[in-house]
Formats: C-alpha cells, structure tokens, sequence
C-alpha cells in the first residue's frame, strides 16, 4: 500500500504538531506511518495499514461502529499523552468536510510555526509547550503572537525572548480558554 500522507494519524492526529516530530537525533519520530513507526504496535496501524490496507480511519467501512477508534476519540476529550489531543474531533471533524489535502496545508502552516517558535524562542524547554500552542490555537492567533512576540523581545536573550512569548501566547489563552498543558 502506498501511503499519501505519513504525517497526519492513521487515527487522525497530526505527526507535525507532535514534539518527537520536532526532535533531533536518534528519538525523533517523522510520523505515525513511516517505517520506524510501522513496527511499533500501535493497534492503528495494525488494523487499517496491515489488514484493511486504509490509510486511515475515517475511510473504514466500520468506522461508526469501532470500538477501538471511539475509545481513542473518547480518551482524546479528557487526556492527552505525550502529544496534544484536545482537536482531535474538531481535526477528523475538518477532514471530513473539508478533505485531507486541506488539513495537511493547515498542518503544514502550523509546522512552521512551531519551527519559528523553536528556531527564535526556544530555551531549550518550551518545545512541548509550542506544539500544543500550535495544535490549540488558531493560525492567526499564533502569527500575531510570533509578530508581537519578536518586536517585544528585540535584543533580549533567549530565555527572556522565550518569556515574551510565553507571556503572550497565556494571554491569548486566557482571553480565548484555552488550555496550553497536556491533559494527564
């Protein structure tokens, strides 16, 4: 089976927002389809990839009634892991409507924004917590922020630059009610 698109979940969570997606060296994970992940175990890929040869789960036949997949989307709206669950229905819900090739532009406009936030603004701490900035908030929200963030922090060090924007992404948080921690 050839796979389209190794960045976005078999289960519909996007690899790109992901912090192993960001991470250098040996631990760094290039999405939930690529061969590393393969070999994992994940139930997911086991029963779409392997026995059902879909990519992903929205496109089985027994997707309504899946257990599995309602247990993970269930999960999802109380806890995350080690990446952010918290748009996962408003994620597969977009998909459904507006087509994977769309969600992958969105995904990919959020990707790059995390690599400006980490590029400029990470101390060495905050990748976490820019990924599920990027997963949470809107595209617009985040790029005011990157342009407040940058003229706030003109000549600063990193970790002050890094407050700048940590500052400014909890307000538009407060403002909004989003929650910028993983869910345990």
């Amino acid at each position: 089976m050839k796979i389209k698109y190794p960045e976005i979940g078999i289960c519909g969570l996007s690899c790109r927002l992901c912090p192993h997606f960001h991470t250098e060296g040996a631990s760094k994970c290039g999405g939930c389809k690529t061969e590393s992940r393969m070999s994992a175990g994940c139930p997911f890929i086991t029963c779409a990839l392997k026995k059902k040869g879909i990519e992903f789960c929205w496109n089985c036949q027994e997707n309504e009634t899946c257990e599995k997949w309602k247990k993970h989307r269930d999960s999802g709206k109380k806890t995350d892991s080690f990446k952010c669950y918290q748009k996962l229905e408003d994620d597969i819900a977009f998909i459904q409507k507006n087509g994977v090739n769309e969600f992958e532009k969105s995904q990919k406009i959020r990707e790059h924004l995390i690599k400006e936030m980490l590029r400029e603004f990470n101390e060495g701490r905050s990748k976490s917590y820019y990924c599920i900035a990027a997963t949470v908030m809107e595209i617009r929200e985040l790029e005011v922020a990157l342009t407040k963030a940058r003229k706030n922090s003109d000549g600063l060090e990193i970790k002050e630059k890094s407050r700048v924007l940590h500052l400014i992404l909890d307000e538009i948080a407060k403002q909004r009610n989003y929650y910028l921690k993983l869910r345990k």
